[in-house]
């Protein structure tokens, strides 16, 4: 199957699609949302920064337009034979939530790969669910089967101008509602792009009635099918797809949408996993919701854009276009939104393996250019006799990571700057070591202390000089107590003196020296 069904025998100009967008019928389903200043990421970025919600649509994401606009166009004997579609997620639901609006069957086929939150969502809507292949182009390729076997009628989730008329309904939104903000001035509106339907509707409304606003696409660097489509001047088919943003894992862009990106959007964005971590953490803070990753794409353009230009004082609206986020990703979010902000930067560092080298490490961090840091991180097995590799994670600011880094070798202490290692990110941080025979003697503890600023220096001064640290794992999780895990060599003599350092040192704490887990893994001897 071809989209050339979809679409018209000539060319749709910006004015042809402006009839369409303003006589779009998408609010019997969809309702017009919110254009909400981000106070907090304006003050930030010094620049007005106005989020559209379409996280507030029925099903969570401005899918519903584009699908209900195709359907209600579509006539009685197409809806009574039903209808078809592929999707990774939103626009199913659009489509399944439009379907039952209109009395007709909907058959969804979504790659394996989506969500089950979507998947249960489709379900709910009324949609009969099909899994096939592991990225949408996968499960376009099925659904052209069933369409040809069942007789069906495909709703294309882009590439078809009755669904860019339904999507670009957010822009007329947008410009009307700048009035009720009180300035008409708008100098760009970013878009998430995935296979393009969105910013086709967008920017063909935009440079119909004000094409002095900039329209900027926005893409994964791991899929990024229509910046380097435009750049060749042909649909480029990628051979792969990242699947973070799974609301826009496109291999291929629509024939239509590369035609209109291809003339009337001004610039492209690609954005990484970490921006997008760090933008759904922005867009909480302003709005107490959270965005799927391709709802926040658009947000951490912004930022971008304003770091590379250095601009002030612009106004730049964000769709935010979707919010079916699956709650079990909110831990991997939360933990790479600080380094995608470079709230955090992550060292190897090397230490003597000596007594009071901990110590000495943290008095180096507390004397750090830039004033008090917070150790965020701090994971270190006794492995050498003679040298001690720790990983640590550090607060910081934006640009700081190698500056960090090269003060610490003034120092006397050999680093290396894992602020972008990928692996390091993904799995180094949470390997605290393995067994290890110079770790004779060791009690394993977990103490709980207050959070605050030196309560780790704090804790490490405590530590009486002739017991060895032979473990220790440290992660901040932002809330109001820390937990630290601490591997210490207690000669069987010092039981009573170690016992009673315990009593004095006042924090809650509990043994695990027994832990069949400790034994197993860690404890010297075990293995």
């Amino acid at each position: 199957m071809t989209t050339q069904d979809q679409s018209p025998k000539h060319a749709l100009s910006p004015f042809d699609y402006l009839k369409k967008i303003l006589t779009a019928r998408v609010y019997d389903v969809a309702v017009e949302s919110d254009l909400q200043v981000a106070k907090a990421l304006s003050r930030r970025l010094h620049n007005k920064v106005l989020l559209k919600r379409e996280d507030q649509q029925p099903v969570f994401s401005f899918k519903l337009r584009g699908a209900y606009n195709k359907m209600a166009h579509l006539t009685p004997e197409q809806l009574s034979r039903g209808v078809i579609c592929a999707s990774a997620g939103n626009h199913a639901q659009g489509v399944a939530m439009s379907a039952s609006k209109l009395g007709a069957r909907a058959v969804i086929v979504m790659p394996t790969t989506t969500p089950q939150l979507k998947i249960d969502a489709v379900k709910t809507l009324g949609g009969e669910v099909v899994l096939s292949g592991e990225s949408y182009s996968d499960a376009y390729e099925h659904a052209a089967r069933l369409q040809a076997e069942q007789g069906l009628t495909f709703v294309h989730p882009f590439d078809d101008p009755d669904v860019i008329a339904g999507q670009g309904t957010i822009a007329m939104e947008v410009l009307r509602q700048l009035q009720a903000l009180g300035s008409n001035r708008l100098d760009a509106v970013f878009v998430a792009i995935g296979g393009g339907g969105l910013i086709s509707g967008v920017s063909n409304y935009i440079k119909a009635v004000r094409p002095d606003i900039k329209v900027i696409g926005v893409q994964m660097n791991d899929s990024d099918a229509m910046a380097q489509s435009v750049a060749r001047h042909e649909r480029v088919a990628l051979p792969d797809v990242g699947l973070f943003s799974d609301g826009t894992a496109v291999k291929l862009v629509g024939e239509e949408t590369f035609r209109v990106a291809s003339n009337l959007v001004d610039d492209y964005i690609r954005v990484d996993t970490d921006a997008v971590c760090a933008a759904i953490k922005d867009i909480f803070v302003d709005t107490r919701s959270i965005v799927e990753p391709a709802g926040a794409m658009s947000v951490a353009a912004i930022k971008q854009y304003v770091a590379k230009n250095k601009t002030k004082g612009e106004t730049y609206a964000a769709i935010l276009c979707g919010a079916n986020m699956n709650f079990d990703r909110l831990r991997f979010v939360a933990e790479r939104a600080e380094v995608g902000e470079e709230r955090e930067a992550l060292f190897a560092v090397t230490i003597p393996e000596e007594r009071g080298s901990f110590k000495r490490f943290c008095e180096a961090v507390g004397a750090l250019p830039g004033g008090s840091r917070n150790v965020t991180e701090f994971n270190y097995r006794i492995s050498d006799a003679k040298r001690a590799h720790v990983f640590v994670g550090l607060s910081t600011t934006r640009g700081e990571s190698e500056k960090i880094a090269k003060n610490f070798q003034k120092q006397g202490f050999d680093s290396l700057d894992l602020t972008h290692d990928e692996l390091a990110k993904e799995h180094l941080r949470h390997l605290v070591g393995g067994h290890s025979s110079l770790a004779q003697d060791e009690r394993l503890m977990r103490f709980t202390f207050p959070e605050r600023p030196g309560a780790l220096l704090k804790f490490l001064s405590l530590m009486q000089p002739h017991w060895n640290i032979s473990l220790f794992h440290y992660r901040n999780q932002g809330a109001d107590y820390g937990r630290i895990l601490v591997g210490m060599q207690v000669p069987p003599e010092d039981t009573a003196a170690f016992d009673q350092f315990l009593e004095t040192l006042g924090y809650p704490y509990v043994e695990e020296t027994l832990n069949p887990a400790y034994r197993l893994f860690l404890q010297a001897g075990s293995h």
